[in-house]
């Protein structure tokens, strides 16, 4: 049996049989009844007489999580702190400390205090680790810890971290928090205006109007969106964002299912702002979902030039369902499609690798754009001008999920001074600390070649060739250890991208972190470019 999950909500099994009922599975309605009354059997028969005590509630929690994780990575179960969070999130207002945190099991990672938070104004940094709340440990907590941050305006939280291996404790005063969608927008030139869009909460389109209207009064005949790091959000807000460079009445994205009810055409309700002004919008590998209803449609319609590297490639919509006891369960309805047809979805989570993976599609289907370009489905949004320098890679994805650029990050901050942000320069000196860095930290990267090379000597292969076929798979697995250290330097320009974004947060939060791209971005200094060469321009769209 796989590790219980430390969850306190009870999730009655008369929850799992209204979830059924309600169902549109009719024609299999006998068979679910039939699974049902085997799991109830079970579940009561388990609890009942079992050894040991049980947790109803964590192997119930246990069962809808495993039983969800063989589906895709975006249908959960939410708990009530879960619903809660996910309000939140798409609200963009909470009442806290102000800071993006991570949560471990015996500490929370402050990651990013936003600048003149109550975090910032009590001395918090990246990196530093929370170890007691209150009079609450950390590690004596079971439930999500970063929820006893928030609270009513106005309060008081006590809390002990350790940095750079020194506790410390800091009183921080709780205030309403303010989550923009559109984090900074400026003039890159005397014509262009830049606008960072970083999610699609509930304030994504009318922040990005906002900021559209002050920069075309300040001068700006062309725009550059940035849609680079965001992980999507409200598929409403999606629209109208898109709705702000496109007529009403057109055609968005087309959503389809197996229930009837949520195949619909989203399309473009309101007075646009401006349907002409040349725009440049940014992509990345972590743009997803409504970034990519935003990036594809946009492309689709010839509308805007698509600059970056290639998105995530999340083409599925997911709506969440109330269940019993103020939980819910957020469940892939759909899929999604842009204005041409095509539906960019990257992994196919029903079919899976023999390790359990999903495959990833290699066959792309050809669509064409209102002009009549070429462009694909299955792989998120191919820019129509790539970056090399915003690509990512395994190894970089690596780095990053590993928090390993994270922690250099803050050792750099802790060893460095650093007066503005046009004095940063990340040096070949400082790439070389780092390469010693990753050799010395207990970052473990496996290459699918190493991978199957340790399943042949578990095998009974190794039987039958013996010893010398052993030592040579040995002495394969440490040429390619060493191979991989000498990857980062093929990989330097994508690592040190990501290692000047984190470290520039560092000194000067991001909002320096935006300045410092208006000059030495080479997306917004090529998109800028591009935006100056109106023959250039007009020549990719057409």
């Amino acid at each position: 049996m796989r590790k219980l999950l430390n969850k306190k909500v009870l999730i009655p099994v008369f929850a799992v049989v209204f979830l059924v009922a309600g169902s549109s599975f009719k024609g299999d309605f006998f068979e679910i009844a039939k699974q049902i009354e085997i799991f109830t059997t079970l579940f009561k028969e388990l609890n009942m007489n079992y050894v040991d005590e049980t947790n109803p509630a964590e192997l119930m929690d246990t069962a809808i999580k495993n039983m969800l994780e063989d589906l895709d990575p975006y249908t959960k179960f939410l708990n009530e702190q879960d619903v809660e969070a996910y309000k939140i999130n798409n609200a963009g207002e909470y009442s806290g400390i102000g800071a993006l945190v991570r949560s471990y099991n015996d500490k929370i990672l402050i990651v990013e205090p936003y600048k003149n938070s109550p975090a910032d104004k009590a001395g918090l940094k990246a990196g530093d680790e929370i170890i007691k709340i209150g009079d609450i440990t950390i590690s004596d907590f079971k439930d999500d810890a970063g929820e006893l941050l928030k609270g009513a305006n106005n309060t008081n939280v006590v809390i002990s971290y350790k940095r750079q291996g020194e506790t410390k404790t800091a009183t921080i005063k709780r205030e309403g928090i303010e989550v923009d969608a559109v984090p900074y927008y400026n003039m890159v030139n005397e014509t262009t205006g830049y606008i960072v869009l970083s999610k699609f909460n509930a304030k994504a389109s009318s922040q990005t109007k906002t900021a559209l209207n002050d920069l075309k009064g300040k001068g700006a005949s062309k725009i550059i969106l940035d849609l680079r790091n965001n992980p999507g959000g409200l598929l409403s807000e999606a629209i109208n964002v898109t709705n702000l460079f496109v007529p009403r009445g057109e055609l968005i994205v087309t959503t389809k299912s197996k229930v009837k009810k949520f195949n619909r055409e989203y399309k473009t309700k309101n007075q646009p702002v401006d349907t002409s002004i040349p725009l440049v919008v940014l992509v990345n590998g972590r743009s997803a979902s409504a970034s990519e209803i935003v990036s594809g449609s946009l492309q689709d319609l010839d509308r805007a030039v698509i600059v970056g590297a290639r998105s995530f490639g999340k083409g599925l919509v997911q709506r969440p369902l109330r269940l019993t006891y103020g939980t819910q369960l957020k469940v892939t309805i759909s899929r999604y499609y842009t204005a041409s047809g095509r539906c960019i979805q990257s992994l196919d989570y029903w079919n899976r690798d023999e390790l359990g993976n999903a495959v990833r599609n290699t066959q792309f289907n050809d669509f064409t754009t209102r002009n009549g370009r070429k462009v694909q489905d299955g792989g998120g949004v191919m820019p129509d001008v790539e970056i090399s320098a915003i690509k990512t890679n395994g190894l970089t994805r690596a780095l990053l999920n590993n928090h390993v650029i994270f922690d250099f990050a803050t050792n750099y901050h802790y060893q460095n001074k650093l007066e503005n942000v046009a004095a940063f320069d990340f040096s070949d000196s400082d790439f070389s600390d780092f390469k010693t860095f990753v050799s010395k930290s207990n970052f473990n990267f496996e290459t699918k070649t190493e991978k199957a090379l340790r399943e042949a000597m578990a095998s009974e292969e190794d039987e039958i060739f013996g010893a010398a076929v052993e030592n040579n798979y040995k002495t394969l697995l440490g040429e390619i250890s060493k191979s991989k250290l000498a990857a980062l330097d093929k990989f330097q320009m994508e690592l040190q991208k990501n290692l000047e974004d984190e470290i520039i947060k560092r000194y000067f939060y991001r909002e320096g972190l935006y300045d410092y791209y208006l000059k030495n971005d080479d997306a917004i200094l090529a998109a800028a470019e591009l935006l100056d060469n109106t023959t250039k321009y007009k020549d990719i769209l057409n």
